[in-house]
């Protein structure tokens, strides 16, 4: 084959470098991984086995392992089967490593049993990039999205979906039963194979009712009137991306609007984000060691209690309100066509008149002390249809209503707060969906998850570092984080 680049002859016989340094080039991102783990305190951060036993088998150093989990997950090698094949015909790997080769059984426990150990080395490196000073805006971006477990949607039950299923089940057996009677009168005795097809259907059917019978009794006993039977922790949820159900985890992130490096992370099995917003700020704040923090968040987020909670932990919170109000749509003025007047303490309508404070109550679900306004006039307003059908126009201010009113001054300030939201953390969900590929999560139990996220979360933030730093910084950044 002439005039083309041709490739040795196998039985030729070769003299390979004669060590696996050769095979290493300098700027490979495994000598960032071997500098960072080598420089970290495994025993300190939680890791088993950091300290060798005196008798029995001797045992993998944790460190070796932990080195093959950040390298696997860097390179979307997620399984520990995956990552034994690898360690054993990967030139990288076998640098990295030293040569060994543990099992997959002996990957899997390591990720198994030292969970919080992992979760720690995640937090480590965030104080990192905090000490590299990447930090410097004190802006996050929070969010949250839905990523799918092991555990099918058929295998979680709630009350509703056992009695949709149990009515299919009735129907499909009774149509099987009548092309059972239909078969038996026009079908030939000597040709039984579709009278037994059709009995083997509905006996399975009937079982599949049994199943679905035993699953409702296991629900009267649950408060969440919920289970899953793969993956006991995971939750049917409302995916807002495909307009679907997910069987999954809820996963929260704080994402710095700068460098977009994931600053704090939280898995939980809670669809709704209504409560999330100050704990995910909070442990922004912390693990950025500022004093003040801005929060950019949707309106999936907003509540009155979680914002107010941010201000007095001294967290600005940019969070859109939720549109719950009925009055825009039926052509009605809106709550906000109403001045607060804060000298007076009282709201100037769109008429012109003044309603003024009445009384005061506190709300039965929630702890929320509301005043309300409204004004002697409203009887004979001549705008009174565009405003109210009731007698008067009530107005209901929360108590601490000046700070969601300093919010949204901020919010007016900034116009293109929700755009830097969007742009900065959906872009890192995007990528971690896409390095998980289809089946997000491998692993069962809200324990084991959160391990597996922070594996993720950790590759994420290491790739980041080396783009934001270059190489060569980086590697000196991770040589002197243990110093």
């Amino acid at each position: 084959m002439g005039r083309f680049v041709e490739g040795a002859d196998r039985s030729q016989a070769t003299l390979l470098p004669e060590c696996l340094e050769d095979f290493i080039t300098e700027d490979n991102p495994v000598r960032i991984i071997d500098a960072f783990v080598e420089e970290l305190e495994l025993a300190a951060l939680g890791f088993d086995g950091a300290t060798p036993a005196t008798t029995g088998r001797p045992s993998y150093h944790p460190a070796v392992l932990l080195k093959i989990y950040i390298y696997g997950y860097l390179n979307r090698v997620q399984s520990s089967r995956r990552l034994e094949r690898e360690c054993q015909r990967n030139v990288e790997l076998m640098w990295l490593t030293g040569r060994l080769a543990p099992d997959f059984k002996t990957i899997a426990e390591f990720r198994r049993s030292n969970g919080e150990g992992i979760r720690s080395v995640c937090r480590r490196f965030v104080m990192i990039c905090r000490d590299l000073k990447l930090f410097t805006q004190a802006v996050v971006a929070v969010d949250s999205s839905k990523f799918k477990a092991v555990n099918s949607r058929d295998n979680n039950f709630t009350p509703n979906k056992i009695k949709r299923r149990q009515e299919q089940i009735e129907q499909s057996i009774q149509r099987y039963l009548e092309a059972l009677e239909t078969a038996d009168r026009t079908q030939p005795a000597e040709v039984e194979a579709k009278t037994e097809r059709l009995r083997e259907k509905i006996d399975t059917l009937r079982e599949q009712m049994r199943d679905l019978d035993r699953a409702a009794e296991l629900l009267e006993d649950l408060p969440e009137k919920q289970v899953s039977l793969t993956d006991p922790d995971s939750r049917s949820m409302i995916s807002q991306a495909k307009g679907t159900g997910v069987v999954g985890y809820n996963v929260q992130v704080a994402v710095d609007t700068k460098h977009h490096l994931i600053v704090t992370h939280e898995v939980t099995n809670i669809g709704s984000d209504r409560a999330q917003l100050s704990p995910m700020a909070k442990a922004a704040r912390d693990a950025m060691g500022t004093k003040k923090l801005r929060a950019l968040a949707d309106r999936g987020y907003f509540s009155a209690q979680e914002i107010k909670t941010c201000d007095d932990a001294g967290i600005e919170a940019m969070v859109p309100k939720s549109q719950t109000s009925s009055a825009k749509a039926d052509g009605r003025f809106d709550r906000a066509d109403f001045i607060y007047i804060a000298s007076d303490d009282q709201y100037l309508c769109p008429a012109g008149q003044r309603a003024i404070y009445r009384f005061s109550s506190v709300e039965r679900d929630n702890p929320m002390t509301l005043r309300t306004y409204w004004s002697s006039a409203c009887p004979r307003c001549p705008i009174k249809s565009q405003c109210t059908p009731s007698d008067y126009r009530r107005i209901r201010r929360w108590e601490h209503e000046a700070v969601l009113e300093a919010m949204q001054s901020r919010l007016d300030r900034q116009l293109d707060a929700m755009t830097i939201r969007r742009r900065t953390v959906e872009h890192v969900f995007g990528t971690l969906k896409h390095w998980m590929g289809s089946a997000h999560f491998l692993t069962r139990g809200l324990g084991h998850v959160a391990t597996e996220m922070s594996l993720h979360v950790l590759a994420y933030n290491l790739k980041r570092v080396i783009r934001i730093l270059g190489f060569a910084k980086a590697v000196q950044a991770m040589k002197l984080a243990g110093a």
